[in-house]
């Protein structure tokens, strides 16, 4: 593949949406200590804190953290230490449209305190304290404008906007179009996070979205998924900064690393537990039913983006800015090796190419593969050199 990303020293890495400990489903080691030792060997700059709504989990990160750059936060006495942003994923599950929708987004806060009064605020709605991405019934468009009448700084990001079940555009209980979803809170929406089962380039055949910065993060539930996508960034370190070039590419929003969007569970159209995977096409054909039991098959996102879209595949609006797709260097290690669990084997060849590389992001995007045969083997670096050239086969996940 062409390197869309030329090395530069201003250039940094931001991951701004995964989980604590907290949320259902997530790692015990997603904790702030964890958080940065992975994030620091994995080249990310800049990591979402998660669950802020969490009242337990806020207390914590008021504990471990304490400011750095405007609106950013580090460890206690560590200067060295990733920056964090203030996080939450917050599910909104009501009716509108004669439909019952599951809509998620993504906040970010510029500080502790506005942090503070969102939770309070929601609170008011729901159990807040039952999981770190509360489920509270009322519509996201009242979110929207309980978030901003906070804090004007506030930046919402609908979340994974393409997953079947919970978001903007999904088969089963989404809208299609920002406009009917957010309606005049729409405004306020300046970025979407196009999630793992999609890519820029889906998104692309979406007219409607080029008005949009397309981001991407890894929605970790446990720390080695962190970076597996994420944002690169050339502008100030800080909070304003990084949301002014989200709302505006030209003052610093780079492009994004991707999934290759077929490795997401949600890509093809499926019913798990008939072991069903099928294109869009097949499932028109067979009427969206599963030809195992009949039952109705779960859309998944390229059926939902081709349903939506008015271009064809292969379109490059002027407004698309670069992307490039990778895999995380622990699952291309265990390709070479040939085990699907990461061993200790594997463990330790990870280590000897973060140490000798500096990070995992260095090593996939940058690092000659002459340098990382001192510690690589063949099999390693031929799996290395694969991923650059775009030669992966990968099967589509489903449901």
């Amino acid at each position: 593949m062409s390197q869309p990303f030329p090395k530069d020293p201003h250039i940094f890495f931001a991951d701004l949406h995964i989980h604590s400990r907290y949320s259902r489903a997530t790692s015990r080691a997603m904790a702030p200590r964890e958080l940065d030792r992975v994030a620091r060997q994995k080249g990310i700059s800049v990591l979402a804190t998660g669950d802020f709504t969490h009242p337990t989990y806020l207390r914590e990160l008021e504990e471990a953290l304490e400011p750095a750059e405007p609106g950013l936060y580090r460890l206690k006495g560590d200067p060295a230490s990733t920056r964090f942003i203030l996080s939450a994923e917050i599910a909104n599950i009501f009716t509108q449209g004669g439909r019952g929708r599951r809509i998620h987004t993504v906040v970010l806060a510029p500080d502790m305190e506005v942090a503070r009064e969102i939770q309070r605020a929601l609170a008011s709605y729901g159990n807040i304290e039952a999981d770190g991405r509360p489920m509270l019934g009322f519509p996201v468009k009242e979110l929207v404008r309980l978030v901003m009448g906070i804090s004007p700084r506030c930046f919402i990001i609908p979340a994974h906007i393409w997953t079947p079940w919970f978001s903007l555009f999904g088969a089963k209980s989404g809208f299609d179009s920002l406009e009917e979803c957010f309606e005049e809170q729409t405004e306020h929406i300046h970025a979407l996070e196009t999630g793992l089962s999609s890519d820029p380039q889906m998104n692309w055949r979406l007219s409607a979205l080029d008005r949009y910065t397309l981001v991407s993060n890894s929605d970790a539930h446990s720390p080695m998924k962190i970076g597996r996508e994420c944002n690169l960034f050339r502008c100030e370190l800080s909070y304003d900064a990084m949301v002014e070039a989200m709302k505006e590419p030209a003052k610093g929003f780079v492009g994004t690393v991707e999934f290759f969007p077929e490795e997401g569970k949600y890509h093809y159209d499926g019913h798990r537990s008939c072991g069903v995977c099928l294109p869009p096409q097949e499932t028109r054909r067979l009427g969206g039913r599963c030809p195992v039991c009949g039952g109705r098959l779960t859309v998944g996102v390229l059926h939902r983006v081709e349903d939506l879209a008015d271009r064809p595949a292969g379109v490059v609006p002027a407004t698309a800015l670069p992307n490039v797709h990778l895999i995380p260097l622990m699952e291309i290690i265990m390709e070479a090796m040939g085990v699907k669990s990461p061993t200790k084997r594997v463990k330790q060849a990870y280590d000897a190419l973060i140490q000798l590389g500096g990070n995992e992001m260095e090593i996939l995007l940058w690092k000659e593969l002459d340098q990382l045969a001192q510690v690589a083997s063949d099999e390693l670096l031929t799996c290395l050199e694969r991923m650059r050239e775009g030669q992966v086969e990968i099967r589509p996940g489903h449901d």
